[in-house]
């Protein structure tokens, strides 16, 4: 696009954002066409107009999450990106079975102290069957609902509506399913479950009444293609909240050596869903330290309303008093989803 056609554009895409109405996919393939010299030479440009979108939806709240990896390694699934694999040997990671109810509530408290408006539990494998864990997990949700004041949530892997309904009932209020990349990428980066397998749990969640939460990983090799086309399928699912993490590659996996991300492009992926899906909640989560580097706090000029807090599964974040402390140097307000 020449100057003049990125200024227009802009213009085009902040008064439907402002509307709540997202760029079509072919206006979203307009924006990624935007080379990345021109993104940078446009920048504050472009976050004058995001910026705005998402305070006209958002206001100056920044929601903040941690997690808890209540089970860890010895997945079934090849997922390219994931050191939990079996499939992945060389890849090294802590393997332990469902930790304890006790141990799962501790590490909410200790989120909410750290400042953190939603908690979520996050299991390794397919999904979660085990009579015992489903026990743990319920006992687990009791003393959180109990104890602290904080969103629940659980990213569980592929569920049944009865298992669901157990954890429902005992206070889990949002539900978290990464669809990881678009349908025409993903068997590149998974082959031991279908796209339509994580559709259709996203689909049931929602139905169910579920808070559902869903994104993907960015940087695994796609393009920008496949980035509007997520994009798009997320606008069809009308989920509520779209985390995008960044890959930070793994050594032993098969993506161990794939650098595809720069500061730049990270801030033109948050603009693209938060130009896409003007209304929903944009969090940006893991990655976000070693891709964005110094320009982390731009995310939230990007249109991110929200990040994961303290560390991931098989990684380290910030120490929590940091992320807290650059929301705040922001003027933005602590919350959750929900407050």
């Amino acid at each position: 696009m020449s100057t003049t056609n990125i200024s227009e554009f802009l213009k085009m895409a902040e008064e439907k954002g402002l509307k709540g109405e997202g760029l079509t996919r072919e206006e979203g393939e307009q924006f990624v066409q935007i080379s990345e010299e021109d993104f940078a030479t446009h920048l504050y440009e472009i976050l004058a107009v995001t910026d705005k979108v998402k305070r006209a939806h958002k206001g100056n709240k920044a929601n903040t999450c941690g997690i808890v990896n209540a089970k860890s390694g010895l997945c079934k699934e090849d997922c390219t990106f994931c050191s939990q694999s079996v499939h992945f040997p060389e890849a090294e990671v802590p393997e332990y079975p469902m930790a304890t109810a006790n141990i799962i509530a501790d590490a909410a408290r200790d989120a909410e102290r750290n400042g953190t408006g939603e908690f979520s539990i996050v299991t390794s494998g397919t999904g979660i069957v085990k009579d015992s864990d489903i026990n743990v997990l319920k006992d687990a949700l009791t003393q959180i609902k109990n104890d602290t004041s904080m969103m629940t949530c659980a990213s569980l892997g592929i569920m049944s509506r009865e298992r669901l309904q157990e954890l429902k009932d005992a206070g889990l209020m949002s539900f978290h399913h990464n669809l990881e990349t678009s349908r025409s990428f993903f068997p590149n980066i998974c082959t031991t479950h279908t796209y339509d397998d994580d559709l259709n749990t996203v689909k049931l969640a929602k139905e169910m009444g579920f808070f559902t939460c869903t994104g993907g990983i960015f940087g695994m090799g796609e393009s920008w293609e496949h980035r509007v086309e997520l994009a798009e399928t997320l606008q069809e699912l009308d989920v509520d909240s779209v985390p995008i993490n960044f890959l930070n590659p793994r050594p032993g996996t098969p993506l161990e050596n794939m650098k595809d991300l720069t500061p730049m492009k990270c801030l033109k992926i948050i603009a693209l869903f938060r130009l896409m899906l003007p209304t929903k909640e944009i969090l940006v989560c893991g990655g976000r330290e070693v891709n964005l580097r110094d320009l982390q706090p731009l995310m939230f000029g990007a249109g991110a309303n929200g990040t994961m807090v303290g560390n991931y599964l098989t990684t380290l974040g910030r120490p929590a008093d940091e992320d807290l402390r650059m929301i705040n140097d922001l003027g933005l307000v602590q919350g959750s989803a929900h407050s």
